[in-house]
């Protein structure tokens, strides 16, 4: 079920066409009220019926959620500890965020990473890209990417962990070795979940993600695997399997994905991806990972940097300007 909360922009139409903005507003929203696309400055709406008959009052959200989560698609979710959502986000959306994504390859933050191995092309990655770029800031707070988090984990709450680009360019061989997400992190709990969003065609020569169904609920954390030949994983875990040799005993699946289209996983599902074989197509993601309720803070040594240290609590709740808690929204 998709949150009921989100943040519009509001302006107040008087006779003659003159356009007056107001400093604060609170209201609540019905599903008639058109939205569009307006204006500077966000406020919590929270029902239309109190406004004033005689004051025109027009909604324009930057980010509007399509449909609803199906409990389907919960329950895939949950079952193969990953779904494919199909055209969650439109195209306004992926515009803007392909447009972040060039942005951040010509001036990566500091945490950028070019992840390229021996062979051809360029494989990118840069984290922590809501700090870096305003307009991932409003993607990660307005869009309803957390509502989606949040409905698949069946949470009251959901945290930021970090963004994500990861970004194959044509004719890149380095592939995404087998691995899955939660040991990477200093997190513990099972409310773990990435949102992969396409902001490409993505096919299987450009480098779709394979995911192993039910690798979730094997009850097993594997050891981290370096994106490229650095040795910093250290954690006494066991080594991935040879998920190559196990073909035959496994259920997999793989997403062919146009722009806008998301996949979720859980931080515990098996994941790889080929390098991408296009000529043509560049596969460029935008990846978000989101904690829910029982997650807490589980530093440990030798794991994937963070921006820098949090400050809080092993243990503890992740709630900090770091780990912003998204949804519901402060008071």
């Amino acid at each position: 079920m998709m949150s009921e909360f989100n943040n519009y922009h509001i302006f107040l139409l008087f006779p003659r066409d003159t356009l007056c903005d107001i400093d604060d507003i609170s209201m609540t929203r019905g599903r008639e009220w058109r939205s569009e696309i307006r204006a500077e400055c966000v406020f919590p709406v929270l029902d239309p019926s109190s406004c004033p008959a005689a004051i025109n009052v027009e909604f324009a959200m930057k980010y509007q959620p399509i449909r609803a989560i199906t409990e389907d698609e919960i329950r895939t979710y949950e079952e193969d500890g990953i779904v494919c959502l199909r055209q969650l986000f439109d195209r306004d959306t992926v515009k803007r965020l392909q447009d972040a994504a060039e942005a951040d390859m010509a001036a990566p933050s500091p945490m950028g990473l070019n992840a390229t191995r021996d062979g051809q092309g360029h494989f990118f990655g840069d984290t922590f890209v809501w700090r870096h770029l305003e307009e991932l800031h409003d993607f990660v707070f307005e869009s309803p990417s957390a509502d989606i988090a949040a409905a698949l984990l069946r949470a009251s709450k959901v945290n930021l962990l970090f963004d994500q680009f990861l970004i194959k360019m044509p004719g890149t061989s380095t592939p995404t070795l087998w691995h899955h997400d939660a040991p990477y992190w200093p997190v513990a709990g099972s409310q773990v979940c990435t949102i992969w969003l396409a902001l490409d065609p993505v096919t299987k020569a450009s480098g779709a993600v394979e995911y192993v169904c039910g690798s979730h609920r094997w009850g097993k954390r594997f050891k981290a695997v370096a994106f490229k030949d650095q040795d910093l994983y250290k954690e006494d875990l066991p080594p991935v399997p040879d998920i190559e040799a196990m073909r035959s005993e496994l259920k997999f699946v793989q997403f062919e994905l146009e722009p806008g289209d998301c996949t979720v996983h859980h931080g515990l599902t098996v994941h790889g991806a080929p390098g991408n074989s296009s000529t043509e197509l560049k596969r460029r993601a935008y990846i978000v990972r989101w904690m829910g309720d029982d997650v807490t803070y589980n530093p440990r040594p030798n794991l994937q940097p963070m921006l820098h240290d949090p400050g809080i609590a092993v243990g503890g709740p992740l709630d900090c300007d770091l780990f912003p808690v998204v949804r519901p929204r402060a008071a």
